[in-house]
């Protein structure tokens, strides 16, 4: 049983991403019997659909959670929808700044995520993480990947969905003016206790305490 973690590499001049890495920190560590394979998607329109369309393939998950950077957010901001727009505010790592464009032009307006997203936050925010539901992706990759990660599985009962992190803290240091962090520990806590909920929440396993230790 696998649990599909994405994350991207970094972007915008940034040496870092922490959407990833958190996701390789978590990768081969075992949540409620089933083991989390990470997968990097790079920060490109033309690309990223691809490399996660052959990770879903490779693994048949029973749970996919795509995580991404979002700058200026104080808390782990779990998405509800992920709207058919492309619209980029920078260039992406191609080159690339398409606007005003769908992300598919035969696909709905917008999809929600299929995670128990309330489960979720309470959990975190119990736990004593910073946590909240956001409406708004952006549309940049990683609203582009949030929508083509609910439209690759839909009607297909595997629950998905996508988690903005803060910027870390070495992140926080170099911005002018400085933005809201988070410590790389606390957002890998945070993103395995979400795991933990949103498998329990869908019936995917029973709660029971994480393994931990990576078995790759």
């Amino acid at each position: 049983m696998n649990i599909l973690l994405t994350g991207f590499e970094p972007f915008g001049g940034e040496p870092i991403n922490p959407s990833w890495e958190v996701a390789r920190a978590l990768h081969g560590q075992v949540i409620g019997r089933a083991t989390v394979q990470a997968r990097c998607l790079p920060t490109a329109f033309g690309e990223a659909p691809e490399v996660l369309a052959l990770a879903l393939a490779e693994l048949q998950p029973v749970l996919v959670v795509a995580l991404g950077q979002a700058s200026g957010r104080a808390e782990v901001s779990i998405e509800r929808v992920a709207v058919n727009l492309i619209d980029a505010r920078i260039a992406d790592n191609a080159g690339q700044r398409p606007q005003d464009q769908p992300v598919r032009a035969d696909a709905p307006a917008a999809y929600f995520s299929t995670l128990p997203i309330k489960a979720m936050r309470d959990a975190l925010r119990a736990a004593g993480h910073p946590a909240g539901l956001s409406l708004s992706a952006g549309a940049f990759v990683c609203n582009q990947v949030f929508f083509e990660l609910q439209h690759q599985l839909a009607g297909q009962g595997v629950p998905s969905g996508f988690i903005h992190l803060p910027t870390l803290p070495e992140q926080a240091a170099r911005a002018q003016p400085s933005v809201p962090s988070m410590g790389l520990a606390a957002q890998i806590d945070a993103v395995r206790l979400a795991l933990a909920v949103a498998l329990a929440g869908e019936g995917v396993f029973p709660a029971m305490p994480d393994e931990g230790a990576p078995t790759s």
